[in-house]
């Protein structure tokens, strides 16, 4: 009996001791939820989100992108990364500038554009020659200034953001789209106003359909037109698709053949991107995008609509910073003066 007794002795050892060892584990060890927490935590997926924003400083207007990076900065909570674009010559000004205002605490990386890039690609058009300024092409080569981003915000220097820019970093972007914009007939408050100043907001007023090059693109002339001034971009389908490289096909087919540069919208950054790019876009929210404040000295919005407004664009000859202008109140809000003096706001009275 005492063999038989002890045998069973055993295995109720054996059975006590696992169960205590079971009991122990659960006591002791972290959690499973607690060990994904942490990991999580640690994990570069789930820090916050780094929003890319690219903005242009170039000579003589750089306030216009101080204010622009003013407006975004004061309106988030969102980890922004300001990529700030200029030319060598305009670099260490615009760093002066930040570096000594109330803009010292925000991220910020400079750099610098080779205008070398756009030899041979951009035909000479006396009507407008602010547009052929080698920092209005930038937006053609998002990818090779940006190299770790999937996504990016590009915004024109003329412009302030009065909601929060993370809003417009979500926008979504269609499969295979690698752009959003806006629509230029997207918003019919803003009808009246293209109205009264006789602006484009059609194909017909940027590309020449009298050239056989554009007729053979199939692009109906009443084509709804969209503002280049304002884009989210998916860096990823940019390269895939060679966005780039289409862009510099159609501006050197413009120098030979003049197809876009002397039209009515006088768009010579905008008509490369009407062509390679129709169809083949997704939108923005039309009140991330509130235009042509700079189209008239004259034509005015209603004030509640421009409050309601999230950006606010001042294309066209008539700028903030400048006179005459309109709204000029609603720009200042977000202007920092210039430290070293050079950069000084044009009015009335000065």
């Amino acid at each position: 009996i005492l063999p038989f007794l002890s045998v069973n002795q055993i295995l109720l050892l054996l059975l006590v001791l696992t169960v205590c060892a079971i009991l122990y584990n659960k006591v002791h060890q972290v959690p499973s939820a607690l060990k994904n927490e942490t990991v999580d935590l640690e994990s570069p997926e789930e820090m916050e989100e780094e929003i890319p924003v690219v903005i242009c400083a170039a000579a003589g207007r750089m306030g216009a992108a101080v204010a622009a990076i003013s407006s975004i900065y004061s309106n988030t909570e969102a980890n922004v990364l300001f990529y700030i674009v200029g030319l060598k010559t305009t670099i260490p000004h615009i760093r002066r500038w930040i570096e000594n205002s109330k803009l010292k605490e925000i991220k910020f990386k400079v750099v610098e554009f080779n205008p070398m890039v756009l030899k041979g690609k951009i035909r000479q058009d006396a009507s407008r020659p602010e547009l052929l300024q080698p920092l209005n092409f930038v937006r053609f080569y998002l990818p090779l200034l940006i190299q770790k981003h999937e996504k990016v915000i590009y915004l024109d220097d003329d412009i302030i953001v009065q909601g929060d820019i993370q809003e417009l970093y979500d926008t979504k972007l269609a499969p295979g789209h690698a752009a959003a914009f806006s629509d230029d007939c997207d918003l019919p408050s803003t009808h009246e106003m293209v109205r009264s100043v006789g602006m484009q907001n059609t194909y017909m007023g940027f590309l020449d359909y009298r050239k056989q090059a554009i007729r053979d693109l199939g692009i109906s002339p009443s084509t709804c037109s969209f503002n280049p001034g304002v884009i989210v971009a998916n860096m990823t389908e940019w390269k895939h698709q060679r966005i780039t490289k289409q862009l510099e096909k159609w501006m050197q087919r413009n120098v030979e053949e003049n197809l876009y540069s002397s039209t009515l919208g006088g768009g010579v950054a905008t008509s490369p991107m009407l062509i390679v790019f129709h169809g083949k876009y997704s939108t923005i929210n039309p009140m991330w995008h509130i235009r042509h404040l700079g189209w008239s000295p004259d034509a005015h919005y209603s004030e509640h609509f421009l409050q309601e407004a999230k950006l606010l664009h001042w294309n066209g000859r008539y700028k903030p910073w400048d006179y005459p202008s309109v709204h000029t109140d609603l720009w200042e809000n977000w202007f920092i003066p210039d430290p070293s003096g050079k950069f000084k706001l044009i009015r009335p009275d000065s």
